[in-house]
This record gives C-alpha cells, structure tokens and sequence, in this order.
C-alpha cells in the first residue's frame, strides 16, 4: 500500500485538506507499527481512529474542474484502501492472540464492517474461540448472523448443519448440509495454514456434510440421493465407525430399493455388500444389516 507522501503529493486544496490526509497517514503509519509489534489494545484503537479518517477523506466531493478529477479519484481510492487495511489489521492481529482478545478483535471488526472479506476468513477462529472461552451457546448464533453476509462460509455453514441436526430441526440441517458440500470445494486454502493441515480439515468437514446429507435423505425416502452422498463421504469418514456403520447401512438399503425399482440385480446384490460391511461394525445398525443382507440376496435370486 501506499506512503502518505502519495496522497499528501496529490492535494491541491485547502491547508484543512492537506492537515485532514496527514492526519489520515500519520494514523495509518502507527496502526502499521503497532501490528507489526503485536500490541492488540494499539491496533484496535488505532484500526477505530484510521477507518474513520479513511471513511471521511472517501467521502470527498468530486470537484467541479475536469483536471482536478484525476487526483480525487487517486485520493478517494487511497482512503478507501486504508479502510481495507485497517480491517485486514484487526482480523491479523486476532488470529494471533488468545481466544478473548481474537474475540474482541473480530467482535470489533463485525461492527465496522460486517461484509469484511477478513471476518469471512476469520469466522472459524473466531467461533473456536468462542467455545474455549466458555461462550459455546453463542456460537450458532454467531454462525447464523455471519451467513446472512457469506451464505457460502463453510465454518458457518457446518455449525449450523450440526446445530440443527443435534435439535432434530432436520429439514434445515439436510439444507444446510447441501449447500455446505457444494461451497466447501470452492473455498481457497486459507493464508498461513499448510496444505495438509487444510487437506485434512477440508476433508473433516466435507465429510460431515455428505454423511448428514445422505442419512437425511434416507429418512425421506431419497435414495438416489442417498447413493450419492454418502458414497463420496465413504473415503472422508473412514475410520469413524459411528459414522461409517451408519453408511454403510443406509447404503445397503438405497441401493437394494434403487435395484428393484430398476430391476437391476446387480444393483440390488450391491446393496447386500453394503449391508454385510455394515454388519461388521459394531453398533446400532449391525444387526438389521446382517438381517437386511439375507433378504436382500434372497430377493436377487428370484431375480433375472
């Protein structure tokens, strides 16, 4: 970003217009300074005293003559960049504090802007902080305030799948669950988080989200559905027999009602495999798979 030499260079006004930009600089130069020290009381309050300043020199008037036009978009344009950075400050100085000042920090930043493109990055951070800080009821609160400004957050987007799961509201779950699946391949790698730790995270999610979309489309009868999702959430679930049983199951029965509606036999002895991987892992479900798997291959035999 630009020195405050540019835009004091590029005034040609009144002497309160050229103190207003130096003032505008000298503050964005210290919230720079205090970021790079770490100092979070600094940089909020200097993020607060520079968004302001950047806020009232965005708002100049564009002036009447055609030569001075150049210079005021060049003026408004810097102002407005300070304004981005001052978010950008307050979101990169909370990503690297404890959980109550990250909080403060984002609560901070949320009411200055809250279609901040870095509340978008740090709403996950921001979430875990308010669960370690005991403030776990807050959360899908948080969450449903922060997807009506980024419907597509996959962190909000997960929160509220499994907090209507775990009230039985699943109708919104299954919805929300949905749109996590579609959103989540899309979001970029966040700054500062290695490749494999984001792999992995992605992965946790993902499979979450196909897991509840499957299984709630199982108790409405959706069996292509189904199939589909929790077929790709096989590979992600792995290792979680809670949620792999499960699967497997409902799997088993999906692809058997989806074999006879189609008379495909071998769709049908699919979903007897299915039912007789389901019926190894210990649980719930085990012993109506192993049921399901001897009707299901009776059923084939008495099949072309």
């Amino acid at each position: 970003m630009v020195r405050g030499a540019f835009i004091v260079a590029l005034l040609i006004g009144t002497g309160s217009a050229v103190a207003a930009a130096e003032d505008l600089d000298s503050s964005y130069q210290n919230l720079q300074e205090a970021l790079a020290k770490k100092d979070p009381v600094i940089v909020k309050k200097l993020a607060a005293q520079t968004a302001e300043l950047a806020k009232q020199a965005a708002c100049e008037t564009a002036p009447q003559a055609a030569d001075e036009q150049d210079g005021w978009k060049k003026r408004v344009a810097y102002a407005r960049e300070v304004e981005s950075y001052t978010e950008y400050a307050l979101y990169a100085m909370a990503v690297q504090s404890d959980p109550a000042v990250l909080i403060d920090l984002m609560s901070t930043l949320e009411e200055q802007n809250p279609k901040s493109r870095y509340l978008d990055r740090g709403y996950g951070a921001y979430l875990v902080a308010l669960s370690k800080t005991g403030a776990a009821a807050k959360v899908p609160q948080a969450a449903e305030k922060g997807l009506a400004n980024f419907p597509d957050n996959p962190d909000l987007l997960l929160v509220m799948t499994n907090t209507a799961l775990s009230r039985k509201q699943n109708d919104r779950a299954l919805t929300y669950a949905n749109r996590l699946v579609v959103a989540l391949p899309k979001r970029a790698k966040p700054e500062g988080v290695a490749a494999a730790d984001w792999d992995r995270q992605k992965n946790v999610s993902l499979g979450r989200g196909y897991w509840v979309a499957g299984v709630l489309s199982a108790e409405k009868g959706r069996f292509a559905d189904v199939d589909k999702n929790l077929r790709a959430a096989l590979p992600l679930i792995k290792g979680d027999d809670s949620m792999m049983g499960v699967a497997l199951f409902h799997l088993g029965v999906a692809n058997y009602q989806i074999g006879k509606a189609t008379l495909d036999k071998a769709r049908v002895l699919e979903g007897a495999k299915f039912s007789d991987e389901a019926a190894k892992i210990n649980g719930p479900y085990a012993h109506q798979a192993w049921l399901n798997a001897s009707l299901i291959r009776t059923d084939a035999a008495k099949m072309r």
